[in-house]
């Protein structure tokens, strides 16, 4: 068949030998809410955190290292759903894992009992998240390779196995998508080159957190556009005079020009939204992240 041509580098750096032997679960935290750091309208003391996972592999010297991010107490929850999760990862053979992730997936985000506290989301889900993105650092250093250019080097019928399609075709179907992957697969190694060379924008939210003071946005603007950076999110949601207050004293250090973006983190209902936003129209807001509800 086609699909014994897939992953043809993982299949001659694995055996079936090499299975999963052990997962380290560690439970890290940052004291962040000392000095505001990653304040918000709904997260206004956060600590941030990791349930931090190492995954050793008999046969193998690399170790795949993953997180998923929670921002203090319930840390140790999603270490115990990590360590719930054991039974359906320790054994388990990485080449099985590599040559056909979306089986792998859904074992993990479907187990039959498991599924019933966080079905796709909550702790389970944050807990699968390190799993996988353990696997995922793990995969790259065996193939030598950054994460990200170990996915844009699979072809695209490599890509869609990666993925389990339960829940998504009303959405877009396997021939639409395989369809899209490869219609660009031509302009692929162009599009490499260009990031290679100049890298992907990005933009910082370090000027923005919401317990920050004037002083302290003033000097945090002045030394990112020191380096370099041109866009610029602030966080928003809690009081409106104080955002507005805040985004005039962004707007005064990065000027007129520069794409200013706002983050409620789900704090407002609908109407709230439109009304808060409304008012800050002067500003030039690029957009507003999570103004309502994450299940609206």
């Amino acid at each position: 068949t086609m699909a014994a041509s897939y992953f043809a580098s993982t299949k001659e750096l694995l055996e079936p030998g090499n299975v999963i032997s052990e997962v380290l679960i560690r439970d890290i935290r940052f004291p962040t809410s000392l000095e505001a750091h990653g304040s918000d309208a709904m997260h206004k003391d956060p600590d941030y955190s990791a349930a931090y996972v190492i995954i050793a592999v008999d046969g193998i010297e690399h170790k795949g290292h993953g997180l998923t991010f929670t921002v203090g107490r319930g840390n140790e929850i999603v270490c115990s759903a990590i360590t719930a999760l054991l039974p359906l990862v320790i054994g388990k053979s990485v080449l099985d894992i590599y040559t056909d992730f979306a089986t792998f997936w859904h074992s993990i985000t479907c187990e039959s009992q498991l599924r019933w506290i966080g079905p796709e989301k909550g702790a389970v889900h944050l807990a699968v998240a390190a799993v996988v993105n353990a696997l995922w650092d793990l995969w790259g250093k065996l193939e030598g390779k950054p994460v990200w250019k170990l996915l844009c080097d699979m072809t695209p019928e490599e890509i869609m196995s990666l993925i389990d399609w339960q829940y998504l075709s009303d959405a877009l179907t396997k021939e639409e998508a395989l369809e899209i992957l490869r219609s660009k697969q031509s302009m692929r190694s162009k599009r490499i080159e260009e990031v290679s060379k100049s890298g992907y924008p990005a933009y910082t939210t370090s000027v923005g957190w919401l317990g920050y003071s004037d002083e302290k946005i003033q000097r945090l603007c002045k030394e990112a556009l020191e380096l370099g950076f041109t866009q610029f999110k602030v966080k928003v949601g809690e009081d409106l005079s104080d955002d507005v207050r805040r985004l005039r004293v962004v707007r005064e250090q990065i000027g007129n020009t520069f794409p200013l973006m706002t983050d409620a983190n789900q704090r407002w209902d609908v109407q709230q939204a439109i009304d808060h936003m409304t008012a800050l129209a002067e500003f030039k807001i690029h957009w507003i992240e999570e103004p309502t509800s994450p299940d609206d």
